[in-house]
């Protein structure tokens, strides 16, 4: 497995994009995450979007962070906020999604980012247990879901 740095508008981004989309879908009966998101919001310096390979150079992992700042939805200046974080079905339990957590908190904390935000849901016991473990506490809700019941933030300072 290797980690690659690319464009949240590539052809495997995509793919993969799509494919979380689906799973959100199945798991909370709608049309999957509405919030917009653009290739521009994981540039460097204000983002990274991550793709994991296999060895046979399928992408099995995503995720990425894009800079977000005070706003009226509920976001802190300084937060990096993660998106877009999935490992495919037969590439689980490999730590794939720690590997990816953990380049993504330093290379937001290295763009001089202070906390890293996620936004998830009860129907994703496995996300909350993940980011719990890797020490995310939950917080004031932030983000175009802020008001749904079935929403869970977290955040973690970036700072040491």
């Amino acid at each position: 497995m290797h980690l690659a740095r690319i464009r949240y508008d590539h052809p495997d981004a995509r793919r993969l994009d799509a494919e979380v989309q689906q799973e959100y879908a199945v798991r909370y009966g709608d049309e999957g995450d509405v919030t917009p998101l653009g290739a521009e919001m994981f540039l460097p310096p204000g983002g990274l979007y991550l793709l994991a390979y296999d060895d046979d150079g399928r992408p099995v992992a995503s995720g990425g962070w894009r800079a977000m700042d005070r706003d009226g939805e509920g976001y802190a200046d300084g937060d990096a906020e993660i998106k877009r974080m999935y490992v495919v079905p037969g590439a689980r339990g490999q730590g794939l999604a720690r590997k990816i957590l953990a380049q993504l908190e330093a290379d937001a904390r290295a763009a001089g980012r202070l906390r890293m935000v996620l936004e998830t849901g009860t129907m994703q016991p496995e996300a909350i247990a993940l980011y719990e473990s890797e020490g995310y506490e939950p917080c004031a809700k932030f983000g175009l879901y802020r008001e749904e019941p079935n929403s869970r933030c977290y955040a973690k300072p970036l700072t040491v």
